[in-house]
């Protein structure tokens, strides 16, 4: 027998019809559905320090059970010191299981985790579908050994959906479980 993530169970089993009967989907293929996580992260002393990018990385890849690469400036920019192609920050892209079991991860334990937890802003909306996440410091997430960090450092984690709108976007992460502050959307 394969192995399925709970909270992709959780969405074919629960989600889906709760969805289908919310917006009137006349097909299972109209239910929205997460598509992708992209998880990026700006290393803003990578142009003094170069040992930045591979640390930062190497967190990225620990806390996503994913090699993260690392993104390169486009412009040259003198006055932040910064040449065209240098490296200055790190992205990962989680598609599949790996995608569930982060989301999964996120929502138990890493977002309870954060000092003064009241939820997420729901206005982080882009108006096609898709939810970006901002988080201020990597050690919410337990697999980051706290005493091993040189610093505390925050990334954004956005959430692709194949949603048509803002409302169904919302719906869809309510139902998975995204610990949203207001539980309504304008």
């Amino acid at each position: 027998m394969s192995y399925e993530p709970r909270l992709k169970k959780t969405y074919l089993e629960e989600v889906v019809p709760k969805l289908r009967e919310q917006f009137n989907y006349t097909s299972i293929m109209q239910v929205p559905r997460l598509l992708k996580i992209c998880i990026n992260q700006g290393v803003g002393g990578a142009t003094a320090d170069k040992k930045m990018i591979e640390t930062a990385a190497n967190e990225l890849s620990i806390i996503a059970g994913q090699k993260a690469v690392p993104t390169r400036a486009r412009l040259s920019i003198s006055n932040f010191k910064l040449r065209e192609g240098m490296p200055i920050g790190i992205r990962t892209t989680l598609r599949g299981e790996k995608m569930w079991e982060f989301f999964d991860r996120l929502v138990s334990v890493a977002l309870p985790r954060v000092r003064d937890f009241r939820g997420v802003n729901d206005k982080s909306f882009d108006g096609r579908g898709n939810y970006t996440l901002g988080i201020t410091e990597q050690i919410i997430f337990p697999e980051i050994e706290i005493d091993k960090i040189a610093r505390i450092s925050g990334m954004d984690i956005t959430f692709v959906t194949s949603a048509e709108s803002d409302q169904e976007a919302y719906a869809l992460l309510m139902e998975l479980g995204m610990p949203f502050k207001n539980k309504k959307i304008d």
